[in-house]
């Protein structure tokens, strides 16, 4: 099974957003321990760095992002994934990135707290402690 992690949960984990980080974390260490099944987006990688680096600094940020490499992957999307992304009809275009990115990668869903904003996806999303129990 494979799984696309949207940047809200990584950035809840990385500033211990509370009441978020917990459950994004329980997500993080599980898949962690399942190599080849947690996914980002090109797009969320800067997103990351740019949110979070004003309060941990660039250097940690950075960090943070290779550490997370160990064993999440960057989906591999081109250049038809952003025509399919337009093409979706979103209201935001970054969820619809999103959605291209989990499509690209084989995602079964998509771990975010922003369930409401991907409504229209043809690619579910779960809660971040909703998908961790899809994966138990």
């Amino acid at each position: 099974m494979r799984i696309l992690v949207d940047a809200d949960v990584l950035i809840d984990v990385a500033l211990d957003r509370a009441p978020h980080a917990e459950a994004a974390s329980k997500l993080l260490d599980r898949l962690e321990r399942l190599p080849g099944t947690g996914f980002v987006a090109w797009h969320t990688l800067s997103n990351f760095y740019y949110l979070v680096s004003p309060a941990h600094g660039r250097a940690a940020a950075r960090r943070y992002l290779i550490e997370l490499a160990r064993f999440i992957e960057v989906s591999p999307t081109t250049t038809e994934s952003l025509r399919y992304a337009g093409e979706l009809g979103l209201r935001d275009f970054e969820d619809a990135l999103q959605v291209a990115a989990a499509k690209a990668c084989g995602a079964r869903f998509i771990a975010t707290r922003n369930g409401r904003d991907y409504r229209a996806s043809p690619i579910p999303a779960l809660h971040p402690r909703d998908a961790l129990a899809r994966i138990d």
